[in-house]
This record gives structure tokens, sequence and C-alpha cells, in this order.
């Protein structure tokens, strides 16, 4: 027997015992791309996008979370979240997770999409697999987690991971998760979503530009209803408010509101002002004594905000809750000392709320 095929005699030997001695399990796991078990449980705190902590019956687990982890059907891993993991053997030691599932659930909350508000910022420690703690430069932010979410733009979603989340009002009165995407670094301005933007009132005329930029920040005392005055991290800017300017999610431009602006550079070597977003509260959903509607005019006060219009009236100061406005004419903005004139009627929680507000020149 000639050199070549005792070798390859010694190697087909070797073979035939290594099938013979391995377990049934990993023998089946082989078959199934690797998979040697699926395992149940709910996610922990103290999972990255690299390392998922699982508690199960049996105790608390780690798995590894790789490129090629199927995370497609389940791409929340928020503590308290059940979830099901394929894994496999690794050569380090570890499990490493094939494929992700959960346990689709029937949404029970309408969806308002005309009204939706882009905002980023980092998952906070307090999140669950139901709510979000969003900090955001504007302050801390609760958004609900649907199974409807549109994860497609995000790879997973951990704690402490920055991301932009575009987000809607719901019948429950919190903001739902429309989609959630990955913030990457340098990557230039997101772009825009499909779906409506946030408010009330006409929708604006198409811009001339896109939005090439986005910078959050404070207004300051010099903010009329053409121009925005921005109190940055890098010194105070100058946007002007053009007609296409889409102001229904930041229309209260009062002296120390927080204020996100998209802009574009104009030929006029100004910056231009895209879209608006402020900060408004969440607002428990009210019933609304449409049988007792007032007119009141007056203008509106430097303490107003994107949830609470103060309008200084003859008669003194009203404060108007903004969370049921239904138009708002003759005006793209509200600064300091606006002449308003609006209808607005008592709802069950004992504020006043503004129904429909117009400018009044």
């Amino acid at each position: 027997m000639d050199r070549d095929k005792r070798i390859r005699l010694c190697m087909a030997v070797c073979l035939a015992i290594g099938i013979l001695a391995a377990p049934a399990h990993l023998l089946k796991g082989e078959a199934a791309a690797n998979v040697v078990a699926t395992v149940q449980g709910t996610v922990k705190e103290g999972t990255t996008s690299e390392l998922l902590r699982l508690s199960t019956k049996e105790g608390e687990m780690e798995i590894k979370l790789d490129a090629g982890t199927d995370a497609s059907a389940c791409k929340v891993l928020l503590p308290d979240k059940k979830i099901s993991v394929s894994v496999s053997h690794g050569s380090d030691g570890y499990l490493h997770a094939v494929r992700i599932t959960t346990e689709a659930q029937t949404p029970g909350v309408t969806l308002d999409f005309s009204t939706s508000a882009t905002v980023t910022g980092k998952i906070g420690d307090k999140t669950t697999s139901k709510l979000i703690y969003f900090n955001t430069p504007q302050g801390e932010m609760e958004i609900k987690l649907d199974d409807t979410t549109n994860m497609s733009g995000c790879s997973i979603l951990v704690v402490d991971k920055s991301y932009s989340i575009v987000c809607v009002r719901g019948s429950d009165a919190y903001m739902h998760a429309v989609s959630i995407s990955d913030m990457l670094t340098n990557a230039g301005p997101a772009a825009s979503p499909s779906v409506p933007a946030v408010g009330t009132g006409p929708a604006p005329t198409a811009p001339s530009n896109p939005a090439t930029g986005s910078v959050s920040g404070t207004v300051t005392e010099d903010t009329q209803e053409d121009y925005l005055f921005l109190s940055t991290s890098g010194g105070v800017m100058q946007f002007a408010i053009d007609s296409s300017t889409d102001a229904r999610s930041g229309m209260v431009l009062t002296p120390g509101n927080k204020v996100t602006v998209s802009f574009y550079n104009g030929s006029d070597a100004y910056l231009h002002a895209v879209s608006l977003v402020g900060v408004k509260d969440n607002m428990e959903a009210v019933q609304m004594d449409t049988s007792d509607v007032a007119t009141v005019t007056g203008t509106v006060g430097r303490d107003s905000s994107e949830s609470i219009l103060y309008l200084n009236t003859p008669q003194g100061e009203m404060q108007l809750k903004l969370d049921a406005v239904n138009s708002i004419n003759n005006c793209k903005v509200l600064v300091s000392g606006k002449k308003l004139s609006l209808t607005c009627t008592r709802g069950s929680d004992a504020y006043m709320h503004a129904i429909d507000i117009t400018g009044v020149n």
C-alpha cells in the first residue's frame, strides 16, 4: 500500500470514530445550522448589542450576539421582554444566538398618524420592553413600544445606545414608536419620515430645499415670527421661518423653549428652517364640553410652551391647553406678544383647551 492510500485510510477511520463518538443532539444541531437548543426566557438588565443576558426557568444565561444572528423577528432586547432564542456552541465557550423570536401581540391602542415627530437620543436604563424612557437633548420622553413598530432601520434595540425614533400620539395619550433607526456617527441628517408631521394647522408648502443639518437649542428673546434665534452649544444661530417651514410640532417660540431645527443654507446667506420640533408634555385624554365654546382675544405670554398657552387678555391671564387644537390660521408660529383670537372650551380636567387659533394682524 503506497503512502497516499495509507493517509486516506487513516483519515476515513478518524472521521468514522468521530461520528460514532459525537452525541446525537450535537449531530442534529449540526444539521440544523448548528442549532443545539431553543430556550425561552426574559431579557435581563445588562444586555448589550454584543451579549444577551437571559433569565430562564433554569437560571441566567449569557448568549453572544453576532453579526450573523437573525433578529429580524425580534429586535427588541429590553428588560423583561419575553423571547425565544435558538443557540449554537461557539469555539469561545459561549452559546451564540442563531435566531431570536417573540410572540406578537394584538395592539389595543389607536394611533393618530397625523401627529408625528422625529426625536433622537439614547435609551434610558429605566426602559422596559413596553415603555421606552428616551433621553433627548430636550429632556426625558416616555414612548410606548408596540409589536407593530418598524424596526427595519436598526440592528438591535438595547439600553444606552443612540437611536432616531418616529413617534405618534396614541388613544391612550402616550407617544408610540412608529419606527426606530440606528444613529450613525457622522452619517449626516436622517431622511425625512414618510408619515405626516406632528401638530395641527394646514400642511406647509413643499420646501424648496431639503434639510442639510439639524440642531437643538433654546429660543432667545430676539425671536420674531419670521426669524428664530436659537441659543445652541455653538452660540446663537438665526433661522428664517418661511411659508414652507413645518412648524406644526414646534409652533410656540417663546423665550426659553427648547426646539430642534432641521435647516438648509439658502442662497440669501441665511439658514432656513425646514421643520421645528418642540417639547410637548404627555397629557391624559380628557372629554371636551363642546356645548360651551367661547371666543377670546389676547396676546401670547412669554411663559407659553408647546403644552400650555398663557394668553394675556383684558380680563387677566388665561391658561389654555394645546392638546385639542383643530386649526391654526393666519400665523405660522406663536411668539411672545403675538395677538390671537381663539375659540376654547372646558375639559373634564377643569382646564380650558384651545380649539381654533387665528393670528390677528
